[in-house]
């Protein structure tokens, strides 16, 4: 036993070599390349082993017994490349460089390809770099990576809607919009590939369901580079954006800054119906809700160093400053008798208006012990403020009763800062790989709400509707992993532990709620590829989700004066099993999946009957189950000719405790289908076009049933003055076709509202691009998992 713990966390190799065949693959512009797939044939031309290269483009084949072999190497991004080789025991390395996979067809010379889907141990990697879609952002190539759906912005990966977003496996710290505007302010030319992680390694947090890693290019050559960009994007009503980003690398100095404003209205449509059997009443409402936002400011600045040629350190700002959004929302509510004959009504107007600050410092050191290993050191602190004030009138009319109007002022502060520090250490021989590294995050927020109604013409303070909220959360972490690759066989394991204590603090009533537990959090991983290319995989991963901060805030929060949300201080995390069993051959990727929740947390509602109240509240389910399989398939049928194919069906059950005590299940089978086509339209690829089609079939939250829904777009975009200026042209929801109904209904809940999100509108920007136009950008720091639960 022993001996197994030792080899888990402190592997020495001890090799006896003897002969070997080792080199480096490199591309026409002597780029070393990762993760190409080397295999070395006997003289029988037999298979006798094969491996990938390593981040340096190394492979090495070590205790040959035989003398003489034949190298092949086969990438889609590459010519073929073979070579006969003799085995020997010196140090001598091979240099083999691969020629760029040109077509040439009629008239048109292509050199950009259809994104490459490339299926490793413990991720799929959606390869981006030179595509025909690597002129979009970083937002809309999330859209088109296989396993991933974007429905009314809410990023998905097989169904599971908690995933983690990084970029070159750093966290990023922003969520909802921030990090929508983040990603759209991310140019698609610098990103290198998406890798999709359904069951994340030991070295990631256990936060999350999945992992959605940005792999963004390198900055290898000097110079300065700057990126002027502005979008028009026409919906309901008009938003706009406008930003610089600048780059620059001079010896052992990188810096990146880039600022972008935004302004405009957002818009969104909502019906709310709900039915009281008791009295026999029905109540039904329309919303139009109209906010604008007319200064909206992304900042991020970041500077790296070469201390020496073993270390390099970074820092990294990033700011979101949104100082005012504001509304009015005029709500009228018709109330029918059971005779469906109108016999009440009333009207709110909800005057509103709300601030927001994310500010977020990080630091970072790097280290190369040796040629093998490396050791990184990275710290955070951030810091998130919002406030939101709303004043409430409501103007009643209610049968037998003497018509009236009431008014109530809410006052919503709330204050969340994290502070973390990490140690990560990794060393990658030729055959094995072993990572382990430790962490420690410490958050405190701070939420007060201050309800006030009108008395006698004059605002009164009332604290049983108040509360003051104070919730502290320390976590330790300490992981390992270990890789080990022997022929055609991949195999990775690690352990995660991760240690809670937290403590939330009620003020009225009072109440103080303190958990402490330990979670161990194991990943395993198996990849089988025969002479033919056919790969098979299982994998295997548990995960945590920790409840949102806001979730946990018990104040009720008033949308009108019949109803409110709240959360829940008491929310338990929610542990997740994952089960994957993976397929793919020439670009066909299946994967077939399972997938338990434990206690999962969401937003649910309930009628209460005896005051005619809605309530909307974060609570735990006893247990969702799904299990479905994933189909992505790319066809080239002309080299300027591509047809993309991603299906996804899912089974999927939700078990909840109802109001009435009793347990009840809900299911649907759910299908996401998105099938679209691109065209190269001229012969250097700068005018490009796609067409595309998503649908979403009935789906399920907890109580809630969700219709299905449909849309089309159009997209295109060309490059003018030498590729200096580049245009685009993108129509989404073009049939409106995207409204949603979401409903509750068993024993005696009854209620639905249809919502619009204002997707249908079209976008036109442009981006302009000068100075050294090989730059690329520079590395974004590590980032901490307790931003996601802003």
């Amino acid at each position: 036993m022993y001996k197994y713990l030792l080899c888990l966390f402190f592997p020495v190799l001890v090799f006896s070599q003897s002969q070997k065949i080792s080199g480096t693959v490199l591309n026409a512009e002597k780029q070393q390349l990762d993760s190409v797939k080397v295999e070395l044939y006997n003289s029988e031309n037999i298979l006798v082993e094969s491996i990938f290269t390593n981040s340096a483009g190394n492979f090495s084949f070590e205790n040959l017994s035989a003398q003489s072999f034949k190298l092949k190497i086969n990438d889609e991004k590459y010519l073929s490349f073979e070579k006969l080789v003799d085995a020997k025991n010196n140090n001598e390395i091979l240099s083999i460089i691969l020629k760029n996979n040109q077509k040439d067809i009629e008239g048109v010379t292509l050199t950009k390809k259809k994104p490459l889907v490339k299926r490793k141990v413990d991720r799929l990697e959606f390869n981006v770099e030179n595509s025909n879609i690597s002129s979009l952002n970083a937002w809309e190539i999330l859209k088109k990576t296989p396993q991933v759906t974007i429905n009314n912005d809410v990023l998905a990966v097989k169904g599971g809607t908690s995933v983690l977003i990084t970029i070159n496996d750093k966290k990023v710290m922003m969520t909802g919009e921030e990090l929508k505007n983040l990603l759209e302010n991310t140019q698609g030319n610098d990103v290198k590939s998406v890798e999709v992680i359904t069951n994340p390694p030991a070295k990631y947090e256990a936060e999350g369901g999945a992992v959605l890693n940005i792999v963004m290019k390198k900055n290898k050559i000097e110079g300065y580079l700057g990126v002027l960009s502005s979008k028009y994007v026409q919906t309901q009503y008009a938003k706009g954006v406008a930003g610089l980003s600048q780059y620059y690398k001079k010896n052992k100095l990188s810096l990146m800054g880039s600022y972008f404003r935004g302004t405009g209205t957002y818009y969104r449509e909502e019906t709310g119906y709900v039915s009281y059997p008791e009295d026999g009443t029905t109540w039904i409402n329309t919303m139009n809700r109209k906010d604008k936002a007319k200064n909206q400011n992304t900042v991020n600045f970041n500077v790296e160093y070469e201390i020496d040629s073993l270390t390099t350190a970074s820092l990294n700002y990033s700011g979101y400053f949104n100082p005012r959004s504001f509304g009015t929302y005029n709500v009228p509510t018709v109330i029918y008798n059971s005779q469906n004959i109108v016999e009440s009504d009333y009207t709110t107007i909800n005057d509103h208006h709300s601030r927001t600050i994310n500010n977020s410092l990080s630091f970072q050191v790097d280290r190369k012990l040796n040629k093998k290993s490396s050791l990184s050191w990275i710290n955070y602190f951030t810091g998130n403020n919002s406030t939101k004030h709303q004043n409430v009138l409501t103007y009643l009319n209610f049968v037998n009763q003497s018509p009236r109007e009431t008014n109530f002022m809410t006052d919503n502060k709330s204050d969340v800062q994290l502070y973390s520090t990490q140690f990560d250490y990794q060393w990658k021989g030729d055959k094995m790989e072993l990572e382990a590294g430790t962490k420690y995050s410490f958050v405190k927020t701070d939420s007060k709400l201050d309800f006030s109604d009108n008395e006698n013409g004059s605002f009164q303070y009332r604290p049983e509707k108040s509360s003051l909220f104070d919730y502290k959360e320390h976590n330790f972490a300490v992981y390992t992993s270990l890789a080990y690759n022997i022929g055609k066989w991949n195999f990775k394991g690690g352990l995660r532990a991760e240690m809670t204590d937290l403590e939330g603090i009620v003020s009225e009533p009072y109440e103080v709620n303190k958990n402490n537990y330990w979670s161990l959090f194991p990943t395993f991983y198996a990849q089988y590829t025969t002479e033919n290319k056919h790969e098979f995989g299982f994998s295997y991963g548990k995960r945590i989700s920790r409840p949102s901060y806001s979730w946990l805030n018990p104040a009720k929060s008033y949308y009108n004066l019949f109803s409110y949300y709240q959360g829940d201080p008491k929310l338990k995390a929610t542990i997740i099993h994952n089960l994957n069993f993976t397929y793919s051959f020439k670009n066909w990727n299946v994967d077939f999946y399972y997938r338990k929740e434990l206690f999962p947390s969401m937003e649910i509602s309930f009628q209460q009957h005896e005051n005619n109240n809605l309530v909307y509240y974060y609570t735990n389910i006893e247990k969702g189950e799904a299990f479905g399989m994933s189909l992505y398939k790319n066809f080239e049928i002309k080299p300027w000719w591509n047809l993309i194919v991603s299906e996804n069906i899912e089974h999927n059950e939700n078990y909840f405790t109802g109001i009435d005590g009793a347990l009840n299940k809900n299911q649907v089978w759910n299908l996401v289908s998105t099938i679209s086509t691109s065209f190269t339209l001229d012969k250097s690829s700068d005018w490009k076009m796609e067409v595309g089609h998503n649908y979403y079939s009935p789906a399920i939250q907890g109580t809630f049933r969700i219709s299905s829904q449909w849309s089309a777009y159009f997209v295109m975009n060309r490059k003018f003055f030498n590729k200096k200026l580049e245009a685009a042209f993108i129509f989404n929801d073009i049939f409106r076709s995207t409204q949603q109904k979401i409903s509750t209904k068993y024993g005696n809940q009854d209620n639905y509202f249809l919502d619009y999100q204002d997707t249908q509108g079209f976008t036109f920007s442009l981006k302009y691009n000068f100075g050294n136009q090989s730059v690329k950008n520079t590395k974004t720091i590590k980032k901490a998992d307790e931003q996601e639960r802003l």
